[in-house]
Parts: structure tokens; C-alpha cells; sequence
């Protein structure tokens, strides 16, 4: 699996110990990890390229992960970010607290490293269902992710392996506008410099294959935003 196709993780941990742990184990299950040992930092990484998934904790310095959950998810644009708060609060006022907050999970300390895993996987079928192998619909096209196929009503279709990684963010999201800067991030990757303009190119193939036994084109030009899917 290629960097752009690796669902990305963000741990924000103030205990390095606990956050080397976490990295390490969810590097091994094929995650893009990143890292922030504070609130601020994690804020800042958060706004430089979206995560699939948030594992934060609630006790760090400055800004509490109380006060970072409720940033984000008082923000349009990162509402939809998942996040999982780890906590030694075990409390049921605590709990409700963290998830009246946004928190979509909510993970009292000591925890299973395997639970863990699974809610992180958990989480990731609603943020990107196809990295986990989920069938996509969309009207009347179709994404297996897992048999890497995509048919249009009857027909197959033969996509590159940029354009179904197009169409796979597409599909995850239909409506959203996708930047070229967001599309670049997500199917080529961050440490790979391609030109906003080999967006436009393969955008461009996607559409032809789209509607080449017929139909309405289903991805959308925003003038100076950039595509959506319908």
C-alpha cells in the first residue's frame, strides 16, 4: 500500500512512552502516523493535512485534549475528523463530558493496545470506508475497494490506479469540494511533489472513463475550489 493509500492517524500524547507505544503498533497495521506531544502542536498539524483519525489524550499541557476536541469540532472544516479521547478519568460524568464535547469514542487508561486498534479501525470505516475494503455506491456507480473494481450500471470500468484512488475520496464523500492541494495530499501523498495541474489531467481521464458508455459526468467543477462527486 503506497503512502497516499494508507489511512493517516494522528496520536496526541504527552507521555512519550505511551505515545511511541501507540505509533509503533499502529505503523505495524499499515497506518500513516503522526505525532503531537500538545495541544497547540496538534492543532497546527491538524490544519496543515486533515487525519482519517484522531487518538487523543485528555490530560496535556496548556490546552487540554477537552479544549482541542472542542476546537475541532466547532470548525467545519475538521467537525468530521473522528476522534477517540484517551482518558484515566473513569468516571461516568467524565465520559459524558468527553462526548457532549464531540468525541466520537471515548477510551479509559489502562487500555488494550488490540482494543485500541479496533476502535481506531472502527472509526475509519466512517471517515474512509474504503481503506478498509468497504463496497462504495454512488447512483449508479459502484467501488470495490477489496477486488479493486468499479462498474457503472452494467458496465466494468478500467480505471489507472490514480484515477480509482480519485474516485475512492470521491466516493467516501459525496458533496464535498476537494481542493487540489486536498486531492494531491490524499492520492499522491505529502512527500511527493506533484503540480496542481496533474490534477486537472487525471480528474480529466476519470471523467472520460466515467462516461464512456454513456451518462451525465458525476464530478462536479467548483470554480476556484476545485471537484466534487455530483
Amino acid at each position: 500500500m503506497s503512502r497516499a493509500e494508507q489511512p493517516s492517524v494522528l496520536i496526541v500524547e504527552d507521555e512519550p512512552a505511551q505515545r511511541e507505544v501507540l505509533a509503533y503498533n499502529l505503523t505495524a497495521e499499515g497506518f500513516d502516523v503522526s505525532q503531537a506531544e500538545n495541544g497547540e502542536e496538534a492543532l497546527l498539524l491538524v490544519n496543515e493535512a486533515q487525519p482519517d483519525v484522531i487518538v487523543l489524550d485528555w490530560m496535556l499541557p496548556n490546552v487540554s485534549g477537552i479544549e482541542v476536541c472542542r476546537r475541532l469540532k466547532s470548525n467545519a472544516k475538521t467537525r468530521g475528523v473522528p476522534i477517540i479521547m484517551l482518558s484515566a478519568r473513569a468516571e461516568e460524568v467524565d465520559r459524558v463530558r468527553g462526548l457532549e464535547t464531540g468525541a466520537d469514542d471515548y477510551v479509559v487508561k489502562p487500555y488494550s493496545v488490540v482494543e485500541l486498534m479496533a476502535r481506531v479501525r472502527s472509526q475509519l470505516r466512517r471517515s474512509r470506508p474504503a481503506s478498509v475494503g468497504e463496497r462504495l455506491e454512488y447512483a449508479d456507480i459502484v467501488l470495490d475497494s477489496e477486488t479493486h473494481k468499479v462498474t457503472r450500471g452494467e458496465h466494468p470500468l478500467k480505471l489507472g490506479p490514480t484515477e480509482f484512488r480519485l474516485l475512492s475520496a470521491f466516493m467516501e464523500k459525496p458533496g464535498r469540494v476537494w481542493s487540489r492541494e486536498q486531492l494531491l495530499d490524499r492520492v499522491w501523498g505529502r512527500d511527493i511533489y506533484v503540480d496542481t495541474r496533474t490534477v486537472d489531467v487525471h480528474i480529466g481521464r476519470l471523467r472520460k472513463v466515467l462516461c464512456e458508455h454513456g451518462g451525465d459526468d458525476p464530478v462536479r467543477t467548483v470554480r476556484g475550489a476545485g471537484y466534487a462527486l455530483g
